[in-house]
């Protein structure tokens, strides 16, 4: 199963007034269907900053032959203004990124190592498993849509299979009720929190943090997601 993203991911520094943009790649799922799953990143990756045309980087993930010696692998540029290359990358994705020659290389970037019994928690990174992490102190200021308080995904991540599946039918069921009666209505789904750019992207209204001072979540109309 191949995912192909669409959008672009934007990141903003301040404090030097840069504007980073960058598309993503192509991510293939293979055997899908059998036990022994494996997921490829492929394409393409063009970096640069619309504050600037200073320099631009170009990584290409490679698209391997089964299980060769080129798994993982990425190469890429960065360029000056004129297009003149004034640094090599290369590596693996899941491993670690140098830059230079291949004999002097410098290590940028090392992956963490995984987590304790990592395999029986489908494979997530720390960063990724802590992304579920709810603090009861947190818990408070979220608003009822946030994922963290998704039944199912808790029940999922606890292991327990037939609740998790129980509750994802619930919650697919009111989705489509939530759908029908927009249909029915004719409008379409407004986001609290977002606002289309001129350019198509979807950025922040700077409402968010604003309700959450108060908090203010409590007096805001929700639909019952979960």
């Amino acid at each position: 199963m191949e995912i192909v993203p669409v959008c672009t991911t934007h990141v903003t520094v301040p404090r030097f007034g840069d504007h980073y943009e960058w598309n993503k790649v192509t991510s293939c799922i293979h055997n899908i269907l059998s036990g022994q799953r494996w997921i490829e990143h492929y394409g393409e990756i063009t970096i640069q900053t619309s504050s600037s045309d200073v320099c631009q980087c170009k990584v290409t993930f490679i698209k391997a032959k089964c299980w060769n010696s080129n798994l993982n692998e990425v190469e890429g540029t960065i360029t000056d203004s004129k297009g003149k290359v004034v640094h090599r990358l290369f590596g693996k994705w899941h491993e670690a990124l140098f830059c230079g020659d291949p004999s002097s290389a410098t290590c940028i970037w090392r992956a963490n190592s995984m987590p304790v019994n990592y395999e029986q928690y489908y494979g997530f990174t720390k960063f990724a498993i802590e992304l579920n992490e709810l603090d009861p102190s947190l818990k408070v200021l979220l608003p009822p849509t946030d994922t963290r308080l998704r039944v199912d995904q808790r029940l999922l991540e606890e292991g327990n299979l037939e609740a998790a599946d129980e509750q994802k039918q619930r919650i697919e069921e009111l989705q489509r009720d939530r759908r029908r009666i927009l249909e029915e209505n004719n409008t379409s789904h407004q986001p609290k929190f977002f606002r289309r750019s001129k350019e198509g992207d979807w950025v922040s209204n700077h409402t968010y943090w604003e309700l959450r001072k108060d908090p203010g979540f409590a007096h805001v109309d929700f639909p019952t997601l979960w």
